[in-house]
């Protein structure tokens, strides 16, 4: 007797069309490595940021006033790198060095993750730089899906589902290809 074929049921019929569906693939959109302060020491950040990513570096303005900071409108507070290019993924494996390749749970999110370095001497290939000092930076790797611009676009401007963001599971099985634990 010929045995009979079982038909995959809708929920597992839906995962097999999503695993090869193009419009499901994520990928790493961008990189933004930022400083923050004012004065002498956004100076120093902007020297680190340009030794660290020999790029240029934007600083960012204030648009609120915080008296108690002694931030006023206009007042430029940070400074800024952002990389969009091939070399981003290995510009993320060598400041993922500097914190021994571990991430906790609760820095990602979705569509993104953070981490900060203490001090930039413990990036590899960082010697102390006696202009600068010794200063920490943040870090964001940004995720995205095909299809965002959608949101973005001025002229038909719509909306993505959620089902369109990338999970904190998806994030964490990216880490883990490239060799960072998740804790």
């Amino acid at each position: 007797m010929a045995e009979k074929k079982i038909k995959p049921t809708k929920i597992e019929a839906k995962k097999a069309s999503n695993a090869e569906n193009p419009m499901r693939k994520m990928k790493l959109e961008k990189l933004v490595i930022s400083c923050g302060g004012s004065g002498e020491k956004l100076e120093k950040s902007v020297k680190l940021l340009e030794l660290i990513t020999k790029r240029k570096v934007k600083q960012a303005e204030s648009s609120k006033r915080i008296p108690s900071f002694g931030v006023r409108p206009g007042l430029k507070t940070g400074a800024l790198v952002t990389i969009r290019d091939s070399e981003k993924e290995a510009m993320l494996k060598r400041l993922f060095v500097a914190i021994n390749n571990k991430i906790k749970k609760k820095q990602i999110e979705t569509n993104h993750f953070s981490f900060g370095i203490q001090e930039y001497l413990e990036i590899p290939d960082m010697e102390y730089q006696r202009d600068i000092g010794i200063i920490g930076l943040n870090v964001t790797a940004v995720f995205s899906r095909p299809g965002k611009r959608v949101n973005i676009k001025k002229i038909k401007q719509g909306k993505t589902p959620l089902k369109q963001n990338v999970t904190i599971e998806e994030i964490e099985n990216y880490l883990t290809k490239l060799g960072i634990s998740v804790e």
